[in-house]
């Protein structure tokens, strides 16, 4: 059975893949974390085109996948058109910025978007947001350091990053005025939801894009005629960097057990 390969410049697509495992719970994965070369987020994009297309040929040469879900807002942001035009019998999805739902909860109109440098900086980013003017008042939080200190199991960079970075997304609320959405931009931000909400009101939205992703997967896959509906399914994690470190982050972020095999 071949696997759905899942995409990320590091750990942080761990959370897309939560979610995938979640709605697709017989489908094989393989994980491929690009740590050696990451992070993406503060890189330019030829630089991410680079890193992009030479992952790709390494998931459909070693493991035939039959799908490919890029787990990065920058990867997304920068690549996923030329990947798209040079693999056009594989289905692909990608990510953006959750400004679509944000919008649609927002009772306020005053939401902020928490993500790399590298996505505010986008032009599909900014194609985004400008499809949505004057519908709400968005605004942008780069927030830089966050991947590295996620990255490296950094707890009190971790701590402090998301203090800043909440403080600057502010002032929540539900008053007019006030913020009452965030937008988690970057797929390694929902890993520490549970730190930025340390700084936040109860009241505050978190919007991620995992569930939507894995949503439109299975739509890809039904489509194609290559859904795995029986089975236990897998899961094979790959990293260019030290594998150890990827295993460690699924282990501590998603309760994973250690099993994986490294590549380069």
């Amino acid at each position: 059975m071949s696997a759905v390969g899942v995409f990320d410049s590091g750990v942080g697509g761990l959370s897309v893949l939560a979610a995938l495992r979640a709605e697709l719970p017989h489908e094989r994965f393989v994980y491929f974390a690009d740590t050696a070369y990451a992070p993406y987020g503060e890189r330019g994009d030829a630089y991410v085109i680079e890193r992009s297309r030479t992952v790709v040929e390494h998931l459909r040469r070693e493991h035939g996948i039959k799908a490919l879900v890029v787990a990065c807002n920058t990867a997304t942001t920068a690549a996923i058109h030329l990947m798209r035009a040079e693999n056009p019998d594989l289905p692909i999805v990608g990510l953006e910025p959750g400004l679509k739902p944000a919008v649609a909860a927002s009772r306020t109109g005053r939401i902020s978007v928490m993500a790399t440098r590298g996505t505010l900086a986008s032009a599909k980013y900014a194609t985004l947001r400008a499809s949505f003017a004057g519908s709400a008042d968005v605004r942008p939080v780069p927030c830089d350091g966050l991947v590295k200190a996620i990255e490296g199991f950094d707890s009190a960079g971790i701590a402090a990053l998301c203090e800043r970075y909440m403080a600057e997304a502010g002032p929540f609320g539900d008053a007019p005025g006030e913020v009452d959405t965030v937008v988690l931009g970057c797929t390694h931000y929902p890993l520490v939801k549970d730190e930025l909400r340390r700084h936040a009101p109860a009241t505050l939205r978190f919007i991620d894009t995992g569930v939507p992703v894995a949503q439109q997967t299975r739509r890809l896959l039904t489509a194609a005629g290559q859904l795995a509906d029986s089975g236990s399914g897998g899961l094979l994690l790959q990293s260019s960097g030290d594998v150890a470190v990827l295993e460690a982050a699924a282990a501590r972020w998603l309760g994973l057990p250690s099993a994986a095999a490294a590549t380069t």
